[in-house]
């Protein structure tokens, strides 16, 4: 039923996966599906964000995320299941959906989480705007 299975979660807040990612192992064990782990790097390239920070920030925030992703994924994920491991950069939910447009994946598993700030109330969460916009099937875990 599922072959490929796209987990966001970000290695910041536990919550992003703390219950997403044993629903997402579930899955790929009883599909036989491999994981594609996604995290997403804020898009330092804009202007108003990018001149506070120096050329090679960018950089090197990509490749510690790659090797703190890379250590999540040996340290959480069993060896027998078929693993990718994505950092991308840019709005999350937008990343989110062009990757999984790109691997052409199954189903989408992330987390939602409990509503903090002003702008999650008028733009809406991540999670509200993968459900809405994907064209792939999306489960969100509580």
């Amino acid at each position: 039923m599922y072959n490929k299975i796209l987990l966001p979660i970000d290695l910041n807040h536990k919550q992003s996966w703390s219950k997403a990612l044993p629903t997402a192992l579930n899955f790929c064990q009883t599909y036989n599906a491999s994981l594609h782990v996604i995290m997403v790097l804020p898009n330092f390239g804009m202007p108003m964000v990018g001149g506070f920070f120096p050329k090679e920030f960018a950089e090197k925030a990509k490749k510690t995320l790659t090797d703190n992703l890379r250590e999540f994924v040996k340290e959480n994920v069993p060896k027998e299941i078929k693993v990718q491991r994505i950092v991308a950069d840019g709005k999350p939910y937008e990343a989110i959906l062009k990757m999984a447009k790109k691997i052409d994946v199954d189903l989408i598993i992330m987390a939602s989480h409990k509503r903090k700030r002003l702008e999650d109330y008028l733009l809406g969460t991540n999670a509200l705007r993968v459900v809405q916009q994907s064209k792939r099937s999306v489960m969100i875990v509580r």
